[in-house]
């Protein structure tokens, strides 16, 4: 398997879920989303990531969306499906639905309250990746889990699991990445590396990554889609110029925490989305900081509203 190319790489959106004024799953505006993004042009599409709002659902409530989404999107794009959690068991059973499903792959992250041991976590993800016979992606998120996956246990990873395929590397820094196509995907040119962070896009491809899996995917995909196939055309001026407005977008991150109301509230504006509520702890976001939002916008050249069919 390591000579050949990835299973997954170019732009995969972690697709925002989207609900009712009563917190159900909102069918109609979900599959308006799904057609919007294959439409324009994106690699696949990832469900239930952390803007997906996975970690203020039940278990049922995750396989209800995965279910929908997977069967609407029909093959059309890759799907992966993300089925981490705090607990081995609880990923199992997910993964496992995801396969039953039709999922294309799993993205796991680390479980987020225990700090684990090396060997520990080694064993949760050896676990998965023996019981679950699906390709499977990392998920590096320390700032939000607490621990970091490094680049040597990756690798261990890699070389003794054929379905561990690649990692959402979600760190503000590009020597992370950097460090984790170096030591990793030089071993293993299968292994697929994409940026958590929207403006590490251009740095991941030019270090020899495979692409991006962000949230400005939801709303800007021009920008993100723009970046990956200029860079693959070798056109880099123009990649650089759509880097350079994207640069914009991740001040919109810190307007508040968790940030999916602030990437809900990008769609609306747009005209993509309808509904922007969100799952409790997030909150709707203030009107002062739609204003902020506005101005962000602007400045990435991305506030002119889209049509999306209906």
């Amino acid at each position: 398997m390591s000579n050949q190319e990835p299973m997954f790489k170019g732009v995969i959106p972690p697709v925002s879920t989207l609900f009712t004024s009563e917190g159900k799953l909102d069918e109609s505006g979900m599959k308006r989303l799904i057609d919007f993004l294959i439409d324009s042009g994106v690699d696949g599409l990832f469900f239930l990531g952390s803007g997906g709002e996975f970690s203020q659902m039940s278990v049922e409530e995750r396989k209800q969306v995965a279910a929908f989404a997977t069967n609407y999107v029909d093959k059309r794009v890759p799907v992966l499906i993300g089925t981490g959690g705090v607990h081995t068991r609880e990923v199992i059973e997910l993964s496992e639905h995801s396969k039953s499903i039709g999922a294309d792959g799993v993205v796991i992250i680390n479980p987020y309250y225990w700090g684990l041991s090396d060997d520990n976590l080694y064993e949760h993800y050896s676990e998965i990746a023996r019981t679950v016979d699906l390709p499977i992606l990392l998920y590096n998120f320390p700032g939000l889990t607490g621990q970091e996956l490094i680049p040597e246990m990756i690798l261990k990873l890699v070389e003794t699991h054929s379905n561990i395929v690649g990692i959402k590397d979600t760190v503000d820094t590009a020597g992370h990445i950097r460090e984790i196509i170096l030591k990793v995907k030089s071993k293993h040119p299968h292994f697929a590396v994409f940026a958590g962070f929207d403006d590490h896009l251009w740095n991941t491809l030019s270090l020899g990554g495979d692409g991006v899996i962000s949230a400005s995917g939801n709303f800007a995909p021009e920008l993100t889609i723009g970046i990956y196939q200029s860079f693959v055309n070798k056109d880099y001026g123009k990649a650089i110029e759509l880097h350079q407005r994207l640069a914009y977008l991740p001040l919109m991150y810190k307007l508040d925490s968790p940030f999916v109301n602030v990437i809900k509230e990008a769609m609306k504006l747009r005209g993509l989305i309808d509904s922007t509520y969100v799952l409790p702890p997030a909150r709707p976001l203030s009107e002062k900081k739609i204003a902020e939002l506005k101005t962000y916008l602007a400045k990435a050249g991305v506030e002119e509203e889209v049509q999306v069919g209906v």
